[in-house]
C-alpha cells in the first residue's frame, strides 16, 4: 500500500506544475516614456554675435611739448577733465630766459633800424642833389632793409619764445577722462618721442571695434540696399554682453567700416558707435557685441535636444503612427538660443521625440509625454 500511495503522490505533484506552467501568461514589455515636443514655426530675426573691443571716441596722447622738470600735477587721476583745463606745469624758466634774449635782440635791432633809416633820410635828398653818388644812396637802403629783416627776425624769435612759454603749461584737449600718470613732479620731460604723460579719453560715445571676415561683409553688403547700408544697427537690448555677462541697455550704430581687408587674415574692422552716458563702458574692455544681420521667414524651430549628430548627419526622431519612433535626416541650419532653425526635413506641427544621449531603437514604440517648451518666448531677443 505505501508504494502505490507514493507512486500517487507523485504523479499528483507533476500534474500540479505541468497544471501551473501552462496557466501561466508573458510579461509585457514596458514602453519607454520619451518627452515630445511639436515643432515650432516663427518669423524670427538673424543675429551675428562678434568679440569686440570699445575705445574712447577720443583717446589723446598727452605729450610735453618743451623739455623740462615737471613743477606741478593739477587733476585727480581716474577723474574728469574739461577742455582747456591745466594739467601739468614744467619749469618756465630756461623758456623765460629766451624771451628775456628775445625782447633785448629785438630792442637792439629796431635801434638799428631807426638809425639805417635816419641815415637812408639823409642821403635820399643829397644824393638827388648830386652832393652824394648812386652808390651811397644804394649802400643806405641796403642798410634799411638789413636792418627791418633783422627786426623780422627777432619779432618771430620773441613769438617762438612765448610759445615755448605757453608749452610750459599742458592744458586738456578734450573734455573727458584722465588716466594715471606716469610722471611725478620732479620727474624731468622731453619732447614728442620721448613717450605721452598720460592719456585723456572722451567718453560719451564709446566705439566698439571687431572684425568680420571677408565674406560676411560681402554677405551684408548684398543682403542691405545702397540706402540702407548707414541704418545697419545693433539690436537692443541685448546689443552688447560685460564681461560679467550682463547687457549693456544704450543702442549703438554702425558708424564705419575701414577702408581695407587685413591680408593676412582675411578679416576687416567694423566700427559701432554707442552712448555712455553712465560711464559705464571704458577704453579697452572686451564685449561680446551682437549684430542683426537678417530674419528668417517661417523657421521651423526645434529643441537643440532633439536633434542628433552623427559625424556630418544630423536627425530627429519623429512619433509616428501608433506612437513609433521613426529616425528622420534633417539639414539643420542656425542656432538660435536654445533652438534650432530647420531649413529641411521637418514641417511645422510635427512631433518630434527629445531623445537627448539616450539609445532609442528605431520604430520601437513609446509612451509620449509632451514636454514644456515654448519656442515663442525663448525667440524673443
Amino acid at each position: 500500500m505505501k508504494p502505490n500511495k507514493l507512486t500517487a503522490g507523485v504523479c499528483l505533484l507533476m500534474f500540479t506544475l505541468f497544471s501551473c506552467k501552462e496557466n501561466k501568461q508573458p510579461t509585457e514589455i514596458p514602453k519607454p516614456i520619451v518627452n515630445v515636443v511639436a515643432a515650432g514655426v516663427k518669423t524670427i530675426p538673424i543675429f551675428s554675435e562678434y568679440v569686440a573691443q570699445t575705445y574712447g571716441k577720443a583717446d589723446i596722447a598727452i605729450q610735453s611739448r618743451v623739455d623740462g622738470w615737471i613743477t606741478g600735477i593739477h587733476f585727480k587721476e581716474g577723474e574728469p577733465v574739461k577742455k582747456g583745463q591745466l594739467l601739468y606745469t614744467i619749469d618756465d624758466q630756461p623758456i623765460q630766459t629766451k624771451i628775456d634774449a628775445a625782447n633785448a635782440r629785438l630792442a637792439q635791432v629796431k635801434t638799428m633800424l631807426v638809425k639805417a633809416k635816419s641815415d637812408l633820410d639823409r642821403v635820399e635828398p643829397l644824393t638827388a642833389m648830386n652832393a652824394l653818388s648812386k652808390r651811397d644812396l644804394d649802400a643806405a637802403k641796403a642798410a634799411f632793409e638789413s636792418a627791418r629783416s633783422e627786426v623780422n627776425v627777432a619779432e618771430a624769435s620773441l613769438a617762438n619764445a612765448k610759445i615755448e612759454l605757453s608749452y610750459t603749461k599742458i592744458l586738456s584737449p578734450v573734455s573727458g577722462i584722465i588716466g594715471i600718470t606716469k610722471v611725478l613732479v620732479g620727474d624731468y620731460v622731453g619732447k614728442l618721442g620721448a613717450g605721452p604723460l598720460n592719456t585723456v579719453s572722451s567718453i560719451d560715445e564709446i566705439m566698439v571695434r571687431f572684425s568680420v571676415s571677408e565674406s560676411e561683409f560681402l554677405t551684408y553688403r548684398k543682403a542691405m540696399a545702397v540706402k540702407e547700408q548707414s541704418s545697419l544697427q545693433v539690436t537692443f537690448p541685448a546689443a552688447i554682453q560685460l564681461s560679467d555677462g550682463t547687457m549693456y541697455a544704450e543702442q549703438g550704430k554702425i558708424s564705419l567700416a575701414n577702408r581695407e581687408v587685413d591680408p593676412q587674415t582675411g578679416s576687416i574692422i567694423i566700427q559701432a558707435m554707442f552712448p555712455n552716458p553712465n560711464a559705464i563702458l571704458r577704453p579697452g574692455q572686451y564685449v561680446k557685441l551682437r549684430i542683426r544681420t537678417g530674419t528668417f521667414t517661417d523657421a521651423i524651430l526645434v529643441p537643440q535636444q532633439a536633434v542628433n549628430q552623427m559625424q556630418n548627419i544630423y536627425q530627429v526622431f519623429l512619433l509616428g503612427d501608433s506612437n513609433k519612433v521613426i529616425p528622420t535626416i534633417i539639414k539643420p541650419g542656425k542656432r538660435v538660443g536654445a533652438n534650432w532653425i530647420i531649413s529641411s526635413g521637418l514641417k511645422a506641427g510635427d512631433k518630434v521625440a527629445v531623445i537627448g544621449n539616450a539609445i532609442v531603437k528605431p520604430n520601437i514604440q513609446v509612451t509620449p509625454k509632451p514636454m514644456n517648451w515654448s519656442y515663442d518666448s525663448t525667440m524673443r531677443q
